[in-house]
């Protein structure tokens, strides 16, 4: 931390009553993030079809599959720009300013695609977007860690709820930001989306004072006189060279979408192993946090392989509802962006249940290692779920919709065993002087994912869907039976921490 309040005094700051049981700062974390995700989950759920739908039906008229690598390559990016966001937070302006100037952001991103236009203005909204979300999603989260102290055993029951607060913004958003842009306009979806994300500044603003106290406030290591120098000439430097790859590979046909997209895939893998190295080198990392993150190596693993799947929900399932699902059921005419609120849906629904589950278990309930090996566990039958409605039925016959159902039900199973466990274990593991970084580090394994994802959709086809599920959660699957195996090895190398 800064030398002018130490973790503890940024605690005791928070009054810690007032929130079901939690700190009352969770309050405001909570509806902040709940707007949020209403905004971004509301955009996710119509974007892919407003990308390949037809111009004469709103859309922009892209290839499927195109449209598909973009969303993968979008999400990308938007976990990616989290290592900007938490370098910002952590050396120039803290979390707190960070969730702040994201939030506007990603309502001028929303704003823009609100915007009847052309490709062009849909990319500028799409930046708008990455970068808004890279400073608000990671330090959110950072500051739902600030308000705990370490030893608080009720932590992994406030991410819990927490969590639960992103996943009743996305459960609402498809129902009506979905119902909205696909049967009356896209742009007037778009523009409830932004909406969303207005409301949620304004709760942040209204409440941060008086809930959060010095939470988000503190910059826990600041550039000194002497770097300041340095890191504005990099960061032109950057910023000129970025310039010239496009504005000379785009006319020479350097720069093209599948060599943006691989660009993108390399970067996904390369950032988070220079990350890994920078935080493990630093002199401002102890022996312990060392150890901490070596730990945190096959959780990240672990992580990417379960957001390759989770996340094609938005992408090759999406897709899968709109042409391979019978939208006619028990009389009722099913959109398919509804379906991108079944994910939320059950985690609302089962999101307390695990909470009061790690809780009545105590130190009975499975490490940090077991519980994401369970998660991988369900991811890979998620998918393995998905493919026998080809096998039983072939893959001309439009397939009843609660199998995806039962496939989203499923991952969501590892989800609750995985995501909320790996936000507040990448805040007990990142090192001091790298708190908001650990966690956008953590969100890159969602980048990765989806990095990957942007080259696997290429592959899906009606025709070979057996085998891409197949072979997909049969990885997941073997990951899962590897990472229980090695559980209590990666445990030691965690000092104690559970």
């Amino acid at each position: 931390m800064s030398e002018k309040y130490s973790r503890q005094e940024i605690v005791d700051s928070v009054p810690q009553k007032g929130f079901f049981g939690q700190p009352k700062g969770l309050f405001t974390l909570f509806f902040t993030e709940f707007w949020e995700r209403f905004s971004y989950y509301g955009m996710r759920a119509i974007l892919v079809f407003y990308m390949y739908y037809e111009i004469s039906d709103g859309g922009l008229g892209l290839d499927q599959t195109t449209a598909l690598s973009i969303m993968s390559i979008y999400g990308s990016l938007v976990y990616m720009s989290g290592i900007i966001g938490g370098w910002l937070a952590d050396r120039i302006f803290g979390t707190s300013k960070a969730v702040f100037y994201g939030g506007i952001l990603i309502m001028l991103g929303h704003i823009a695609l609100a915007i009847p236009g052309n490709l062009a203005l849909f990319f500028v909204s799409m930046v708008l977007i990455v970068l808004g979300t890279g400073l608000l999603k990671p330090n959110v989260s950072s500051v739902v860690g600030e308000i705990y102290a370490d030893n608080d055993d009720r932590r992994d029951a406030g991410f819990s709820i927490f969590y639960m607060g992103i996943n009743m913004g996305g459960f609402l958003a498809p129902l009506i930001v979905g119902t909205v842009g696909m049967d009356i306009n896209f742009h007037l979806g778009f523009s409830i989306a932004a909406v969303g994300m207005f409301l949620g500044l304004v709760i942040f603003i209204a409440t941060k004072k008086k809930n959060l106290g010095l939470a988000g406030t503190v910059v826990p290591n600041p550039l000194l006189p002497s770097e300041r120098k340095t890191t504005i000439l990099i960061f032109t430097i950057a910023a000129v060279i970025i310039a010239a790859a496009v504005a000379i590979g785009i006319p020479t046909g350097l720069l093209t979408f599948n060599s943006f997209v691989a660009l993108v895939g390399i970067f996904g893998i390369l950032i988070p192993i220079a990350y890994f190295t920078v935080m493990y080198r630093s002199k401002k990392t102890t022996e312990v946090e060392r150890s901490h993150l070596l730990a945190y190596i096959p959780l990240f693993i672990a992580s990417v392989m379960f957001w390759a799947i989770q996340e094609q929900g938005s992408t090759i399932l999406a897709a899968y509802a709109d042409t391979r699902t019978d939208l006619e059921f028990a009389g009722i005419t099913i959109s398919p962006a509804w379906f991108q609120s079944l994910n939320p849906l059950f985690i609302i629904t089962l999101a307390p249940v695990f909470a009061w589950l790690w809780v009545k278990l105590g130190s009975r309930q499975p490490s940090i290692p077991q519980k994401f090996s369970l998660g991988l566990l369900f991811a890979g039958l998620s998918f393995l779920v998905i493919l026998l409605p080809a096998y039983f039925g072939g893959p001309a016959a439009l397939v009843n919709p609660l199998w995806l159902v039962l496939s989203y039900f499923i991952v969501v199973l590892g989800e609750l065993c995985l995501s909320p466990v790996g936000l507040s274990a990448t805040t007990k593991l990142a090192p001091a002087a790298f708190s908001a970084q650990t966690m956008s580090l953590w969100f890159l394994s969602n980048a990765a994912a989806q990095a990957i994802n942007a080259q696997l959709v290429k592959f899906y086809t009606v025709e070979n869907e057996m085998m891409y599920f197949g072979i997909i959660g049969g990885a997941s699957i073997a990951l899962s039976i590897l990472l229980f195996i090695f559980a209590p090895r990666i445990q030691q190398f965690m000092k104690g921490v559970r």
